[in-house]
């Protein structure tokens, strides 16, 4: 398993020979926050529940919108991109949501697969702990991970990209901030910061 810096790329097939099928795991906690009295100085504070949406939108060579998946549209119409639900708190360890991909349904049109993490609720990345992005083989075998350090009163981030090398597929972490609820608003700095830099 490779554990990426932001701006980091890795060749998927490298990492993991005949890949078939991709898990792509996302995750993030809500910010312990202090609170004064006696009964935090027991229990170390407080958490409030944080819901984060976890979408992959798929982008042609230009950065034309072919489909995208999230938690109003859990599966791509190609059923190559399938996301496994809304986590509404963040609670729990391990990944809060999931999206699958079979490489072998995915469109050949598709030459990128972004990952982005955005918050319906309106809530920002200074309320968001430990936020992550982890990609799994067909075997379960972890490829890689990104761990997102940065904070800020931020409401989306493109977390990671998965994009054609010839026949292969390059991840990237990316971790840039923006703003916006849904993957449909944050389309236009999906193209200029991923398609277009």
């Amino acid at each position: 398993m490779v554990s990426l810096n932001k701006n980091q790329t890795i060749s998927l097939k490298k990492q993991s020979t005949a890949l078939s099928k991709l898990h792509f795991g996302l995750g993030w906690d809500p910010i312990k926050k202090e609170k004064k009295g006696f009964l935090s100085s027991l229990f170390g504070g407080i958490t409030d529940s944080i819901d984060l949406d976890a979408s992959c939108i798929m982008l042609d060579v230009n950065g034309k919108n072919i489909d995208e998946v999230w938690f109003c549209h859990l599966k791509s119409k190609c059923r190559s991109v399938i996301h496994s639900g809304d986590n509404l708190t963040g609670e729990g360890d391990g990944d809060d949501e999931v999206i699958k991909v079979d490489l072998t349904k995915l469109p050949f049109e598709v030459e990128y697969l972004v990952f982005t993490v955005n918050s319906f609720r309106g809530q920002t990345f200074n309320d968001v702990d430990n936020a992550f992005c982890r990609v799994l083989d067909q075997n379960n075998q972890e490829l890689a991970r990104y761990q997102l350090t940065e904070q800020g009163p931020h409401t989306g981030i493109i977390i990671a990209t998965l994009k054609r090398n010839g026949g292969s597929w390059d991840f990237t972490a990316q971790g840039f901030p923006c703003n916006g609820r849904t993957i449909k608003d944050i389309y236009p700095q999906i193209v200029e910061k991923v398609v277009k830099p």
